[in-house]
């Protein structure tokens, strides 16, 4: 079960929330806004139902809210919106502080991650845990960029079915290494049916030029920002190497480290249960 709760982003832009619960919690009642709970937020590209096994769980004890960011999922898409990073934290802030979730842990995946840590080193009053879902904190570069623009037009777009995109995206993406059918449900979910076929939910021209805010700079110097604890996340297999993740906990002043096996970058999605036994202790921690 999913309740929608629109929230007011920086510039007027609307953003569509998701709570996830089996019944969702009510909204806090007046003088019961600090709700303790869970802001989840996605990397490029996905939307907020791609948390929604993992905020079913959390929900079972705290308010778990999942946030569709500016240009993806059900949020708006406007042509002449900001898609830099003081975009994405700003929304994320206005977002704990419309939903009444003071002192609440962040939860992000890849680019939500980086936005996750950059809330938390500008605004400690709001946050009380943040867990880094690989995400690497090193400058990516401009070759980069330029390999995933050929990317994005190397999509066989409109996919004529869902199952045309499972199997692209799992089997015949040359960025596929082996058959993955997590990646192919991942960007399946992040299809809508046009008129011509199944096209993104959101505009590439959009997504890259989210990505080239982050992505030829360093993020070391707000990680080291980041007081509160703070969960470094890896998959075996995904984007975040060992070493860069440890030097991540090193500079951290309260990190700490854990990776999860047999998955890749997706690792919430790969592996559920894996990430689920990774991060339940640490959330446990922080609230307790």
């Amino acid at each position: 079960m999913a309740r929608r709760i629109d929230v007011t982003g920086t510039d007027g832009v609307r953003l569509a929330a998701w709570e996830f619960g089996d019944p969702p919690k009510s909204d806090p009642q007046p003088g019961h806004e600090d709700t303790p709970g869970v802001l989840l937020l996605h990397g490029l590209m996905g939307r907020a139902s791609h948390w929604a096994s993992t905020a079913r769980w959390l929900s079972e004890r705290h308010r778990a809210i999942a946030l569709d960011q500016r240009g993806h999922g059900r949020s708006d898409k406007p042509t002449g919106a900001a898609f830099t990073r003081e975009a994405y934290v700003d929304d994320a802030e206005a977002a704990l502080e419309q939903l009444g979730l003071t002192r609440s842990l962040l939860i992000g995946h890849a680019m939500g991650a980086l936005t996750a840590w950059q809330l938390a080193a500008r605004r400690p009053d709001l946050v009380s845990g943040v867990v880094i879902c690989d995400m690497r904190a090193s400058a990516l570069g401009a070759a980069s960029q330029r390999e995933w623009a050929q990317w994005f037009s190397a999509w066989p777009v409109p996919f004529a079915t869902l199952a045309d995109v499972r199997k692209w995206f799992g089997e015949d993406d040359p960025w596929v290494e082996r058959p993955n059918p997590a990646r192919g449900e991942f960007y399946a979910e992040v299809m809508h049916e046009c008129e011509d076929g199944w096209r993104p939910v959101f505009d590439p021209e959009q997504m890259l030029r989210t990505r080239e805010t982050w992505v030829y700079d360093a993020h070391w110097e707000e990680l080291a920002q980041v007081r509160c604890p703070a969960l470094v996340v890896r998959g075996l297999d995904g984007e975040l190497g060992r070493a860069e993740a440890q030097e991540m906990v090193r500079v951290l002043p309260r990190g700490q480290y854990a990776e999860v096996a047999d998955a890749g970058h997706l690792v919430h999605y790969d592996q559920p249960e894996g990430w689920r036994t990774a991060v339940e202790p640490f959330l446990d921690a922080v609230w307790a």
